[in-house]
């Protein structure tokens, strides 16, 4: 038996609730105005960390929840619908969040992170600034980067864009950088 078969059946499940028929009439805004920039650790899964549901939030999962060039593009591709295409809707809020004891603070082991640039992954000074290994630094960066990006200009100034840490031992999420 694969290890997502039981996925599968949850799938059925989902499928016969009409769940999906909940969903946002505009396929880039969400019910609830929310862009989530989170990691890709399972421990800190939307559904769970903030009870976030199906059509809420548009979620942009990555390796310690970083804004990278990737997640700059995206944005800029829905920044760039909004504009376009509903004008007159409200914008949506941004919310970064990294936690602790995340995986990516193993980038700042030389050894592992030599391999992994040798294997083709980032160069190593690339590498090295993914690291969190303090949560609320890494927020108030990635936020920095964010309203810097010139792919988001014009419109970024619109949108409110908050910080935020998670604490694995205490399940708490705490306000860094306030959404303005």
């Amino acid at each position: 038996m694969s290890n997502f078969t039981p996925y599968l059946e949850r799938n059925r499940a989902f499928a016969a609730s009409g769940a999906q028929a909940d969903v946002p009439q505009v396929p880039f805004i969400p019910f609830k105005q929310l862009y989530l920039i989170i990691c890709i650790d399972p421990r800190v899964e939307p559904a769970a960390v903030l009870g976030a549901r199906l059509g809420e939030a548009i979620v942009a999962r990555n390796v310690g929840g970083r804004v990278t060039p990737a997640i700059i593009k995206d944005l800029a591709w829905i920044v760039h619908l909004h504009q376009n295409k509903t004008p007159d809707a409200d914008w949506f809020e941004i919310a970064v969040i990294h936690h602790t004891d995340c995986g990516s603070g193993l980038f700042a082991d030389d050894e592992l992170r030599a391999g992994y640039a040798a294997r083709g992954g980032w160069d190593e000074q690339t590498a090295l600034e993914m690291a969190v290994l303090e949560p609320s630094e890494t927020v108030r960066k990635d936020i920095a980067r964010l309203r810097s990006a010139p792919e988001l200009t014009p419109g970024i100034d619109e949108i409110k864009i908050g910080g935020y840490a998670y604490d694995l031992g205490s399940g708490k999420i705490t306000t860094v950088v306030q959404p303005n």
